[in-house]
């Protein structure tokens, strides 16, 4: 037997709570623009619900046939009081939530219209295509992509260089002329360059044959050590300084990992103890990771800086690399607002484990500006967080951004073997029905990118001719736990 009054006093509860730490974060949300006030006010009032866990009061409303409060993040303290008002509560007119579907509904487009642009079809993602240098003197191929489906074409800085990137736009802009096709230029920061450079045992050939047991020494220079060792320079100067004994280090994408032994006198000793990978070598360039090491380097480089006037003059969008906290954000934000009279919109890359823990900061923090994005960057986070917590993980930064109405881009190897081969995997195809929950999809480029485009619209139009979002339960989440508790 289902005790109603034990469920009314529990959703009295939740609300209760939800008014209490929306009244502690007034000052904070008065800050933000004027067009987030709604969105932050349901932001917060979905933190408080997930910091607890409530899966058994959803059980109990599923048996009701009343809603669970699963998929309602964009609306939460609206959809209690309904559920209040099914069982009775009486509201009065000033107690009514502005924040209800509708709004929420309407506020998430015009947020993904203002970022991402117009797209032909309204309950379709947006899609974002990365471009490399052949780019800048294949119009043809542009064009192709625009006529195809590509809303937003992304321009990674740490590659190449300006004349590069103007001869890229200048093709797109001219391929938008001809076609009708509007697409958004989004340029990526490049970031602190944190990458193997090997300066002893291999450096000729630009790669060295590795196995588990062997020993790497992570080093700026080759003094003091044999240069006949596996020797790497992990770029960043100071880093080194952060490691300490038993941390991991992941090199390329995660196919090798080590384990750092000893640090002493900004050397590293790190021993192999995975690789995972036929050809057994690590090469010059490839990324480096320290999933356990709390490292206090900017994600905002001199080359960072140096590039900013380039992008704040031709780029409608602009994606911040390696952020951690919210203060990162601010310099930026900052910097751009001091120098710049239309800055880009700010996409925030979710891409370190400090940056997922300080999420809601974080989006606070970017809802100072009327537009704001986040990318859930895949690639270094599957890395950073452990690939087993990826589903976990990806699934939150929706829920979350949801709450705060924030539009996000899916990245990172989707239909990724669709794209280099021809034919899709099984698991990229639940993988890419997946993504089209997010308001953008980020595709590189390969030869078969059309192939891709267009298996993307194929899988968004049945998405979205029967697709109702899953019931999940709440239990507690940490993100919200952590940020209610501060």
């Amino acid at each position: 037997m289902i005790d109603i009054k034990a469920i009314k006093s529990s959703l009295e509860l939740l609300e209760k709570n939800m008014i209490e730490e929306e009244s502690k974060r007034a000052d904070v949300i008065t800050s933000l623009h004027p067009s987030n006030h709604i969105s932050a006010q349901n932001l917060i009032h979905y933190l408080s619900l997930r910091s607890m866990d409530i899966r058994e009061l959803q059980d109990k409303l599923h048996i009701l046939g009343l809603s669970a409060l699963s998929s309602s993040e964009s609306h939460i303290k609206a959809q209690i009081k309904a559920i209040n008002q099914r069982l009775g509560k009486k509201y009065t007119a000033d107690q009514k939530d502005i924040c209800d579907y509708e709004c929420s509904q309407a506020s998430m487009r015009q947020k993904s219209l203002a970022l991402f642009g117009q797209k032909e079809i309204e309950a379709h993602p947006s899609v974002m295509i990365t471009l490399d240098s052949s780019f800048a003197e294949d119009y043809a191929v542009i064009k192709n992509l625009l006529l195809n489906g590509m809303n937003i074409a992304r321009i990674n800085c740490a590659h190449d260089d300006e004349s590069v990137w103007a001869s890229m736009i200048n093709k797109i802009k001219k391929a938008c002329q001809k076609t009708g096709k509007p697409c958004k230029i989004y340029m990526d920061l490049a970031g602190p360059k944190i990458r193997t450079e090997l300066i002893g045992k291999g450096r000729k050939k630009g790669e060295v044959k590795v196995r588990v047991g062997k020993l790497i020494y992570l080093a700026n220079s080759d003094e003091d050590l044999d240069p006949k060792d596996l020797i790497i320079n992990p770029g960043e100067p100071d880093l080194i300084s952060f490691l300490k004994k038993n941390d991991r280090v992941y090199f390329d994408d995660g196919i090798v990992r080590g384990i750092v032994e000893k640090v002493k006198n900004n050397i590293a000793k790190v021993r192999i103890t995975r690789v995972s990978s036929a050809k057994k070598v690590i090469k010059n360039d490839k990324g480096i990771n320290f999933p356990d090491s709390e490292m206090d380097i900017a994600p905002l480089t001199d080359f960072d800086v140096s590039c900013l006037p380039f992008i704040c003059e031709n780029a409608d969008i602009i994606g911040y690399s390696f952020v951690r906290y919210p203060s990162d954000l601010a310099n930026l934000r900052q910097l751009m607002a001091d120098n710049y009279d239309h800055p880009p919109h700010l996409v925030i890359k979710i891409e370190t484990p400090q940056a997922v823990r300080h999420l809601p900061e974080l989006l606070l923090e970017g809802m100072k500006d009327e537009t704001v994005g986040v990318m859930i960057a895949r690639g270094d986070l599957a890395v950073e967080i452990g690939f087993e917590r990826m589903s976990e993980i990806q699934e939150e930064i929706l829920w979350i951004c949801e709450a705060a109405h924030v539009p996000v881009i899916w990245a990172t190897q989707v239909l990724e073997n669709l794209n280099k081969s021809g034919l899709a995997t099984r698991s990229e195809i639940t993988d890419a029905g997946h993504a089209t929950q997010a308001e953008c999809i980020m595709l590189n480029k390969g030869a078969h990118t059309i192939e891709v485009l267009e298996m993307i619209k194929d899988i968004s139009q049945r998405q979205s001719e029967h697709r109702s979002k899953k019931r999940y339960t709440f239990r507690t989440l940490n993100i919200a736990r952590e940020f209610i508790d501060k």
